[in-house]
């Protein structure tokens, strides 16, 4: 920074720095940083010579139900805004509130405003066929478009959103509003104008950004797949052709990117041959202190006799090698509680300590909040890593291959878009991809903005059975996956899920470093995930997914490696080979497509509710005994038989190719490696003779939807697992979460994880209040009088009471459904009502994004939600944006439920001991959305009349936070809302 910078630009390189991700190299930072400046006195020619940069408002985000309010545009010649084109747009209905609000547009603006025809025939006229950019062209485009005469205005729409992933890889965000921001643009306002100018500025800092690529990199994505209309083809080709030609290695640019960095792998704590320095309780009580490290963490810090006594429980699991179940209810602190005790352990003995957390969300957390504040105060710091599953990190050598094989089209959905939209989506993808690997020694595809929608998770990612680890050219260091687990090796702490964890688990720790001591965060779901990681599963989708990938002689990886084999020595037996492969996998593909088809017809044997599309049934000795599984047993053999005789043949020819081209030899490992697990997976369920396991079958009982069948065999005592390969190769083992217990019972829990099977004396349960006063600050109203939930009369009671709640609340109401009609029937009838007293209620609508709707909820303070499962946990929504949860049905697991039924075929009191517990843990679960802060205040509304007429209802009532619970008529609940408001909000 020099002396000449103004104070706008200090604010934006400060905005910039911010903006980089964590562990930028200092090269890529310094280019990042000068950008601006660069981009300002560059030429780029016919890349911004008559160029028209576009935007729009519109009425909302729904392309069915939303219109434009506003388009402007701006014609861009080399530095010059040449003309401009803006004007209002009459939608023909009201602008939404929120929608005036954001942008400032009023239905006063538009009153006499130009039609929608008429609007887009002037932008046609104004942009006259030039190429259009625009920041997420695919929305605008949309709406332009969906307007008659909008196809007219131009053929080439380039998106500088996914244009901006390629050219800046390493930001954390490529909102417009927070590039033009970081590199000195104008400032996005909402406002289509504003948006413009910015874009122009971002424009050329785009196209600046792209140049610093290496030029081979940019040549070899500009003429990779030349048949497909890609509309950043003639960008990159312009950019390359202007520099000097190169060939273009991604393994030796990450060599040298890589080169700089030393890592000293910690040696395995388990051989560890002296004594463990462990912190002392004092020691550690003392960092909680004024002066302490928690201290310095905080601007204002409060010290909480809680978060201190869990940090010395997981300082006692330490020092004397046990484990622990603690409960830290909500504002406890618990992150920083189990990190400082673990982080000072490991740097004394120079181990690594490891977090699994639920969620690759919550993992993001502690590596971009909670330890970076504890690195900054400790007086030397501290190193940590994030390490994630497989299929989140790109394989570089499937990368390399899918620049080369054909698009995997018959892979994805095209959801009645062009063969031509999708494979542009891909050639981003791939593009994106490369960007990120040429300037980040480590990190995951999830921040890359990839549709994966449209770009099939297997072009860019391997798993861990078709990973060629050794034969691969990238391992290990070049290798995203492996030199990370080989570099978090040698740090303090490594962070990552507990997906992870588990598969890591099953590989026998093949997966993750040598960690000894574990904190399991969000524990309550650690059994749940086990399941699932440890599911053996045979997917339809995912088998016509692996044999599209693998082709034959007319496509994919074997037709490839067909072509390519015929200039090899003996390569008249190779080609002889690979065609009886080619053969073998066709036949196959027909029989495993047989054989879902039969598994398709099993939904006929479904019992319980038959209004349901989607079924899950449970196979039992019953089933078993039907006509419909002796059908799936006998295309089971068939597909038995022809995968270990094309297993056999692919591995022929793997051994001959091995000997004159081992990388397609690879290849084809690589690609066929699939066969192998379907087969292992349709011997097993079929056989269905390992009593480890349920066996159940998820299906739909639509024609249209066979193919997306699954047989799927699920551990049934996932803890005595945990018990027997696990824990006991754990020197600690910390299990938190604010809901483990039931009241303050953890019989539930410690089953669950296998605590329950270890020697006496061997763990302890913890439980810990929470820091916030919820009596004070939550409420709890059981409505009494509803009818049962699944009585005739409950929906319109319900609907009823909602209408109540949000009233009386002002909006601001999350109601949290256990299944989808039940939340669609409510919304149908509460929708219109609310809207009459001018309340507005979203649903969580089939194929929408969880995403959108939880951002747009956190922005609009009154607005209400009707929502599902993803929203029970994990959603944080403080102050006023959330003041009540609605729970209406208490979430009991089906009767129905394959592993239901299995325990209650095995177990007496399976119910009491496995569904009630696990509902009672949802429920305070849900209720720990409502309190987030010390601030917080807000109501909880149960409406389930079985908390009053069952026994076992004082179980849920026990376990809530919060003692101020008041049990109502369904009439008094809205007058007993406005009189608690009345007191709170004073």
């Amino acid at each position: 920074m020099t002396n000449g910078d103004s104070p706008k630009m200090r604010d934006s390189r400060a905005r910039l720095e911010a903006l980089l991700l964590p562990g930028t190299p200092e090269s890529v930072r310094n280019s990042y940083l000068t950008l601006a400046e660069r981009a300002r006195i560059t030429d780029f020619g016919l890349l911004e010579d008559d160029v028209v940069v576009l935007d729009t408002e519109t009425t909302g985000l729904s392309f069915r139900d939303c219109r434009l309010i506003e388009i402007s545009a701006a014609r861009l010649s080399g530095r010059t805004v040449t003309a401009r084109y803006q004007t209002f747009v009459h939608p023909g209905t009201p602008i939404p509130d929120p929608i005036a609000k954001l942008t400032g547009i009023t239905n006063l603006d538009v009153a006499d405003a130009p039609n929608p025809e008429d609007a887009v025939a002037g932008l046609a006229e104004f942009v006259g066929g030039a190429p259009i950019l625009a920041h997420n062209a695919t929305f605008d485009r949309t709406f332009v478009e969906s307007v008659r005469g909008g196809r007219e205005v131009s053929d080439t729409w380039i998106d500088t959103l996914s244009l901006s992933r390629v050219a800046l890889p390493r930001l954390a965000s490529h909102r417009l509003a927070d590039m033009a921001e970081a590199f000195g643009c104008d400032s996005v306002t909402h406002r289509a104008s504003d948006d413009v100018d910015a874009l122009c500025g971002m424009w050329r800092v785009i196209l600046c950004a792209l140049s610093d690529l290496p030029h081979g990199l940019l040549g070899l994505l500009a003429d990779m797949h030349p048949d497909v209309s890609w509309p950043f083809r003639p960008v990159l080709a312009h950019l390359a052709a202007e520099g000097s030609p190169t060939s273009f290695s991604l393994k030796s640019t990450r060599h040298d990117l890589l080169a700089e960095a030393h890592y000293a792998p910690r040696p395995d704590a388990s051989e560890r041959q002296t004594p463990f320095d462990v912190p002392s309780r004092t020691e550690i009580g003392e960092e909680f202190l004024p002066g302490g490290a928690v201290a310095r963490m905080y601007e204002t810090y409060e010290r909480r006799p809680e978060q201190v006594a869990m940090a010395t429980q997981v300082r006692d699991a330490i020092s004397t090698s046990t484990y622990r179940a603690i409960e830290a209810g909500t504002g406890v602190g618990k992150s920083i509680a189990y990190l400082l005790p673990e982080v000072l352990f490991a740097k004394r003995n120079n181990i690594t300590v490891g977090v699994a957390t639920k969620t690759n969300a919550l993992t993001d957390q502690l590596v971009s909040h909670e330890l970076p504040a504890l690195a900054a105060a400790l007086p030397d710091g501290l190193t940590f890593y994030s390490l994630k599953g497989y299929d989140h990190y790109p394989c570089l050598h499937r990368l390399d291959r899918a620049v080369l094989d054909e698009l995997p089209l018959g892979a994805v959905s095209s959801d009645g878009r062009s063969g031509s939209a999708v494979s542009a989506d891909m050639l981003t993808a791939i593009a994106v991809t490369y960007a990120f690997a040429c300037q980040s020694p480590d990190g995951d595809l999830d921040a890359l903005g990839i549709r994966w929608r449209y770009v099939p998770r297997q072009m860019l990612t391997t798993t861990p059975g078709e990973c060629l680890r050794s034969r691969c050219p990238y391992f290990p260091n070049e290798c995203l996956l492996h030199g990370a687990r080989r570099r978090a090796a040698s740090a303090d702490v490594v962070v990552t899920n507990h997906s992870l964890l588990l598969r890591d688990v099953m590989a026998e720790g093949r997966i993750l470093p040598p960690v000894r001591h574990w904190v399991i965060d969000e524990a309550h779901a650690f059994e749940a995930e086990a399941r699932r990681q440890w599911a053996i599963e045979v997917s339809g989708e995912e088998s016509r997914t692996g044999f599209e990938m693998l082709g034959g002689v007319k496509t994919g990886v074997l037709h490839g490696i067909m072509v390519n084999s015929s200039s090899l020595e003996g390569s008249e037996l190779i080609v002889r080979l690979l065609t009886k492969v080619a053969a073998s996998v066709a036949r196959a593909q027909v029989s495993v497509g047989d054989f879902f088809c039969v598994v398709h017809d099993l939904s006929s044997i479904a019992k319980g509710d038959t209004t349901y599309d989607n079924v899950s049934i449970w196979i039992d000795e019953g089933a078993r005994q039907t006509p419909e599984w002796a059908a799936v047993s006998e295309a089971g053999n068939v597909c038995v038989e022809r995968l270990e005789e094309t297993t056999k043949l692919l591995g022929e020819a793997v051994e001959k190719l091995n000997e004159v081209a081992p990388q397609q030899g690879a290849d084809l490992t690589e690609s066929g490696g699939f066969l192998g697990n379907l087969l292992a997976g349709i011997r097993l369920i079929c056989a269905g003779e390992d009593t480890s396991y349920v066996y159940s079958a998820q299906l739909s009982r639509s024609r249209r939807r066979i193919g997306q069948e699954k047989l799927c065999a699920e551990k049934i005592d996932v803890g005595a697992d945990l018990a027997s390969r696990w824990l006991p190769e754990m020197q600690s083992v910390v299990f938190t979460s604010a809901t483990i217990a039931v009241g303050d019972d953890f019989s539930h829990f410690d089953h669950a994880v296998g605590l329950d099977l270890l020697p006496s004396g061997e763990h302890a349960d913890i439980r810990l209040d929470s820091s916030f006063d919820f009596d004070a600050s939550m409420s709890v109203i059981v409505a009494r009088d509803l009818p049962s939930p699944y009585a005739g009369g409950y929906a319109q009671a319900l609907e009823d009471l909602l209408f109540d709640v949000h009233v009386a609340m002002g909006g601001s109401v999350l109601t949290l459904f256990t299944n989808r009609r039940d939340m669609e029937c409510a919304y149908e009838g509460l929708g219109p009502r609310l809207g009459e007293v001018g309340l507005e209620v979203v649903c969580q609508e089939r194929g929408s994004s969880a995403r959108r709707i939880r951002e747009r909820f956190m922005a609009e303070k009154s607005l209400s939600l009707l929502a599902l499962k993803s929203f029970w946990e994990g959603f944080d929504a403080t102050g006023d944006t959330l003041r009540c949860v609605v729970i209406p049905k208490l979430p009991f697991a089906s009767p129905n439920n394959p592993l239901v039924r299995e325990r209650d075929l095995r177990e007496e009191r399976a119910w009491w001991r496995y569904s009630l517990p696990d509902a009672v843990i949802e429920v305070k679960q849900a209720a720990g959305r409502l309190i987030r802060t010390a601030s917080d205040t807000g109501v909880l509304v149960l409406a389930d009349p079985r908390l009053v007429q069952k026994g076992y209802g004082k179980a849920f009532i026990k376990s809530l936070p919060s003692h101020t619970c008041a049990t109502l008529d369904a009439k008094n609940v809205g007058r007993y809302i406005e009189m608690w408001r009345g007191s709170h909000n004073g």
